[in-house]
């Protein structure tokens, strides 16, 4: 079992490395968005970001696990598998590109932003670039080629950090909210081309049975996965319309934007795992004892998440001089931004199941329950309390799908879960992030023994977390 967390582990640094640049980047970038652009105008970046991530979930049509499953199935070729999912969404993402185009006057005018048409351009070619360049990510991570992974990563973020800077630093018109935007644009444009050896090389094969039994297993997870990207996003969509200020809704979801940016470490760990596991887990299905070391993964899944959010905690006097003056009001949702995240990674461990068993069609109803959840605590209570809403419906919503997840899960592909030990685990950052409240409250304003105070809980944190995972039989 250890050869196989290793190999797990070892991926997870590989994938993680250009993770981890991307996030350090875009976190560095906070001060200069924080304090070129107005709450408004960040507000509004934020909206296009949501529109992004949205569609995104459609124009790939699930084919990034579907592409695992069937890769790794006896009897398909992996080359015509890949070759199929990629020829499928270069059509659809041209068709919509094309569309997108032709009517980019009218839809920036209907958003509010008209003479902004170029910025509904950004966002398609953004989407018809990364749409492709996802399902060849998805290849090299079938491959387990890390390395190149990372390196093609590394070399986009690098590329969309330039851009930024040029624009922001260099290029002599005022900053505006199209900037972040255009720069993402142009590092998808050149990541596209670089991946251009790699589809030269795939020789492009369209098998239509191939890509029917795809469709067939991928589409429901499409669907479960839009509802489910829908509940990470429409909070954002809904400040338009529910904010307790719709004069300045712009501005409460540039605040709340730049607080969930200092969570931001939780995800980035989340998807560092994701990239190497979800792989992993399809590639050792068959092993002997398989559903143990599922298992296992959680525990110290859960063990390194809770670490993640006491450090956050423990240090944030720190992480939220990051961001302007004017943003810092919504630092007090970060603790249940960072919980949040923690519960959404522990949900794609359980949710493994109805992947792994071909049961997709469950993922459907369980990422509905979440979404209704989210829509319900974000119209009900953000009239009233604005973006304390939006980080309590995450909450709520990823607990919820967690636990009908979980319960589906011990029906249909039970997996020795040990969820006293993970408890316990909860337990254990529990009682250390009240030691880190009340020591701050009794430090006050002594910034230094505040965090030595911090540094000191946190470290008997680790060792007894430690203690409990090292006992297990």
């Amino acid at each position: 079992m250890a050869n196989p967390l290793k190999q797990l582990a070892g991926e997870t640094a590989i994938y993680g490395f250009s993770s981890i640049l991307a996030r350090i980047l875009n976190f560095l970038f906070v001060p200069i968005y924080t304090r070129m652009l107005t709450q408004v105008q960040y507000g509004v970046v934020t909206e296009f970001m949501a529109y992004i991530a949205i569609l995104q979930v459609v124009l790939v049509l699930g084919f990034e696990t579907g592409c695992f499953r069937f890769a790794n199935k006896e009897g398909e070729d992996p080359r015509k598998v890949y070759s199929g999912a990629l020829l499928t969404v270069f059509g659809l993402n041209l068709a919509f590109l094309a569309c997108m185009v032709a009517f980019s006057g009218p839809i920036s005018a209907a958003l509010g932003y008209e003479g902004y048409k170029r910025l509904i351009i950004y966002v398609a070619g953004i989407l018809f670039c990364d749409s492709i360049t996802a399902i060849l990510f998805a290849k090299l991570r079938q491959e387990h080629k890390a390395v190149k992974f990372a390196v093609l990563k590394t070399v986009k973020i690098l590329t969309e950090t330039g851009a930024n800077l040029v624009l922001f630093f260099v290029w002599p018109a005022q900053p505006d909210f199209t900037y972040p935007v255009l720069a993402i644009f142009i590092s998808c444009v050149l990541c596209l081309v670089l991946f251009i050896p790699d589809i030269l090389r795939l020789k492009l094969i369209w098998d239509a049975g191939v890509v029917k039994r795809m469709l067939v297993y991928s589409l429901p997870l499409m669907v479960a996965a839009l509802p489910g990207v829908a509940n990470d996003f429409l909070d954002r969509v809904l400040f338009r319309f529910f904010d307790t200020s719709s004069a300045q809704w712009q501005a409460s979801l540039g605040v709340y934007q730049a607080a969930v940016k200092l969570a931001v470490i939780m995800n980035l760990f989340i998807q560092m795992f994701r990239y190497a596991a979800e792989p992993f887990f399809f590639q050792r299905a068959r092993d002997k004892g398989s559903k143990e070391l599922y298992a296992v993964v959680m525990e110290y899944f859960t063990a390194f998440c809770g670490l993640v959010f006491l450090g956050v905690i423990g240090y944030i006097d720190v992480i939220s001089l990051l961001l302007g003056r004017d943003f810092r009001v919504g630092v007090g949702v970060v603790p249940v931004m960072l919980l949040s995240y923690m519960l959404l990674g522990m949900l794609f461990n359980v949710s493994m199941w109805y992947k792994l068993s071909g049961k997709t069609n469950m993922a459907i109803w369980i990422t509905l329950a979440g979404l209704l959840v989210t829509t319900v605590v974000n119209v009900v209570f953000m009239p009233r309390y604005s973006y304390w809403a939006s980080a309590y419906g995450h909450l709520a919503s990823y607990l919820t799908m967690f636990i009908i997840s979980a319960a589906l899960g011990a029906k249909y592909y039970p997996i020795p879960y040990k969820w006293g030990r993970i408890g316990l685990l909860f337990l254990l950052m529990g009682l250390t992030y009240a030691g880190l409240y009340f020591c701050g409250l009794r430090t006050g304003e002594a910034l230094a023994v505040k965090l030595a105070v911090s540094t000191g809980l946190i470290g008997a944190y680790c060792v007894m977390a430690w203690v409990l995972l090292r006992s297990r039989k």
